[in-house]
């Protein structure tokens, strides 16, 4: 077992972790609890009731947070010609072909996500041992392997999280940073349970999101009560 720092510790025993709160109480906590002095990435974790090892439970994609991620993301694009210029016009921080695929064969892994034409993926294929390990492979399913590049490299840059669940059946996903507000945290949690209520697969049967918990990098994590999830509601774009 890791163990943990005064601060955490200190943390930890101001509140009952055991207990569930509602989103908001849960994300005030984190926020208050927050113990480093740098500004930490407020996590949502869900344990979602799927089995990902069946191909039609597997819960994967991408949503756009609304209140930002607070992090500067670094984006490789793999295209040519008009395609390139389009990604570099939308501020992508590196774009290229064979050269790009080239220097991540030597190790070169400069940037937080990747998006391709479908043109080139036969090549940036031969990148899956490098890339797919990291959750960095260019997939249809994440809009990272598009024509559309240029908006593609706004979204991500934008705010815009992949995800996918792990063998546990959990999903871990950024909400922001802790100097943002509750509520510009809540706008994001909202669109993230959106999102994954969106994408439930038909086949999961039973209660879907079993565990809810939010955390910040180095804080305790707080338990939120799965059956208060709609009170999220109105901060939902689509509310």
């Amino acid at each position: 077992m890791a163990k943990h720092g005064k601060k955490y510790v200190d943390a930890a025993k101001r509140f009952d972790r055991q207990q569930l709160q509602t989103p908001l109480e849960a994300l005030d906590l984190v926020k208050h609890f927050a113990p480093a002095s740098f500004d930490e990435t407020v996590e949502l974790a869900t344990h979602l009731g799927v089995d990902p090892r069946k191909a039609d439970q597997v819960v994967r994609g991408a949503v756009s947070l609304p209140s930002g991620t607070g992090k500067a993301v670094r984006v490789a694009v793999f295209a040519t010609g008009e395609k390139a210029t389009e990604a570099r016009d939308a501020g992508a921080d590196l774009v290229g072909a064979e050269d790009l695929i080239a220097q991540v064969e030597a190790g070169m892994l400069e940037f937080d996500v990747t998006i391709a034409t479908p043109d080139l993926m036969p090549q940036v294929g031969k990148l899956g041992r490098v890339l797919g390990p990291r959750g960095l492979m260019p997939n249809p399913k994440t809009g990272t392997v598009t024509q559309g590049v240029g908006k593609a490299v706004q979204e991500f840059k934008g705010g815009k999280v992949e995800y996918r669940t792990y063998k546990s059946g959990n999903v871990h996903m950024p909400l922001g940073k802790t100097s943002f507000t509750v509520d510009a945290l809540a706008k994001n949690f909202a669109a993230v349970i959106e999102e994954l209520e969106r994408v439930r697969p038909a086949s999961a049967k039973g209660r879907y999101f079993k565990k809810v918990t939010v955390s910040s990098t180095m804080g305790p994590g707080v338990k939120v009560d799965p059956t208060r999830l709609h009170d999220l509601e109105h901060f939902s774009a689509s509310a």
